[in-house]
């Protein structure tokens, strides 16, 4: 109980130090950042409950003020801006992340943590983040889905990238890496 809120804190920690990695902000608003790596994370190394809840805590302490946002945002105001589907979506990415590598245990951890991670991070929290695009930008779903277009490389590459880290940290420290345990 006690190592699972440590590690639920320590992955909310680390979504917020992805944010203090400079973002590029689009022209319509929405950041790119290291902090969606940062949720798949959550996900492919503590499972899908877990790393949810480390989600929403990184969430309620933005809800609550603190700028942990890449760029320094914080506060209520974020959830009415056009990232609120990118936001609404990022628990969801680690409960599908983790999901994933928790029920293909017979498949190569670096092959499942990296699925995880584009199935949760990229399937997954687009359908959320193009929902929120278009109604805070009054735009439709194919207007919206044309606006996440850009981000598709970098997620794919966060994604493998969260593959490959998982999967380099079950080799040193396989205790750590919850979703397999």
């Amino acid at each position: 109980m006690e190592r699972n809120v440590v590690m639920i804190a320590l992955f909310a920690a680390l979504i917020a130090v992805l944010g203090l990695i400079p973002a590029i902000t689009l022209g319509f608003g929405v950041p790119i950042t290291a902090q969606s790596l940062g949720v798949m994370m959550c996900g492919t190394v503590l499972g899908a409950r877990r790393g949810a809840l480390a989600v929403l805590l990184f969430l309620l302490l933005v809800a609550l003020g603190l700028p942990l946002l890449a760029g320094g945002r914080g506060g209520l105001g974020v959830f009415a801006s056009p990232t609120v589907g990118f936001l609404v979506g990022f628990p969801v990415t680690a409960f599908v992340a983790g999901l994933i590598v928790e029920k293909t245990r017979s498949l190569p951890l670096i092959v499942t943590a990296t699925a995880g991670a584009a199935i949760g991070g990229i399937l997954f929290m687009y359908i959320c983040g193009i929902v929120g695009m278009a109604v805070t930008l009054d735009k439709t779903l194919a207007e919206a889905t044309l606006l996440a277009t850009p981000f598709l490389p970098g997620d794919a590459i966060k994604a493998v990238i969260a593959g490959m880290l998982t999967s380099a940290l079950a080799r040193a420290r396989p205790a750590s890496v919850l979703s397999r345990s």
